[in-house]
């Protein structure tokens, strides 16, 4: 693989200077590289005309590989741009988790070396999909971590209906509803209590934000279902999120299916890692809460 795309978040601090420096090292090694065109316009004359400008949308016939500068944020976006490619994604991790975007800015050499020399494995990622009339036309919107169904320009709660397949499930008063995939459990659906799932689960989780009724609980369902979802006629506005990005207007009496896409996003991973060192990791479940006594 030496075709590589490079997306970036140029709002994040040190962003085209890291983008830089990898450009140099790809040059070095002999690979080839595209940007976007408002990225090779920040760049100096001397590094700009050494590299390909292009959409994003392109890149897939253009790069074998896409390295993302940014965060986890950057790494939803990119997938949701490309859920239609069969590009695997790197991500370089210029924010603060980096659950997704687990490479760290400081070892852009030695990953730099183990992309081209194929030293990495790639996990495909489920993706869930639904199709909305936006602008008076059908319009699919794709989510790497989850749809939120939540309120809109009011504090006040909504109502939405919700059923997996034919059966229905609950009334659910609420801030808002999550569908999730397992790769979204260890986002926003975390801090409404849901589960972490592991990523090869083959399952979808529904995931009320601050119910009114404390019994309604996180629900996991197989991934073959369709999730549908309607706003209450009596309820106020809403708004459906894709992955916290994508914001489309939701009105009452409107409903939404929301089901596994047939795209995947393919995510490039170290070869000597797996999702539950990331975990460890990420969530400090290796720290010793121990505190020793004082004497």
């Amino acid at each position: 693989m030496n075709r590589i795309g490079l997306y970036v978040n140029l709002g994040k601090t040190d962003a085209l200077r890291r983008v830089v420096e990898a450009i140099g090292i790809l040059l070095e090694r002999g690979a080839e590289v595209c940007v976007e065109p408002e990225v090779k316009a920040r760049m100096l004359p001397a590094v700009a005309e050494k590299v390909e400008a292009l959409p994003l949308e392109d890149f897939g016939r253009f790069a074998d590989v896409v390295m993302c500068f940014g965060g986890d944020g950057t790494m939803l976006a990119c997938a949701r741009r490309l859920a239609e490619s069969d590009l695997p994604l790197l991500g370089v991790n210029l924010g603060k988790l980096g659950f997704l975007a687990e490479f760290s800015a400081d070892d852009l050499r030695s990953t730099i070396d183990d992309v081209l020399s194929g030293r990495y494995r790639v996990v495909d990622r489920a993706l869930v999909e639904t199709t909305l009339e936006l602008d008076d036309k059908p319009t699919t919107l794709y989510a790497l971590n989850e749809f939120a169904l939540e309120k809109r320009d009011s504090s006040r709660m909504i109502t939405i209906h919700a059923w997996v397949d034919e059966h229905y499930i609950a009334r659910y008063r609420a801030d808002g509803l999550l569908v999730t995939t397992p790769t979204g459990s260890t986002a926003y659906a975390l801090s409404c209590g849901g589960p972490i799932v592991a990523p090869s689960a083959p399952v979808l989780c529904i995931v009320p934000i601050c119910p009114h009724m404390l019994t309604l609980r996180p629900l996991v369902v197989s991934d073959a279902s369709e999730i549908t979802l309607m706003l209450d006629a009596e309820s106020h506005a809403a708004s459906l999120v894709a992955d916290g990005q994508q914001v489309a207007p939701f009105e009452p009496e409107m409903r939404c299916t929301i089901r596994r896409s047939q795209c995947s996003a393919r995510l490039i991973k170290r070869a000597d890692t797996t999702y539950y060192d990331v975990l460890r990791q990420k969530l400090l479940w290796s720290a010793d809460a121990v505190v020793p006594r004082v004497r």
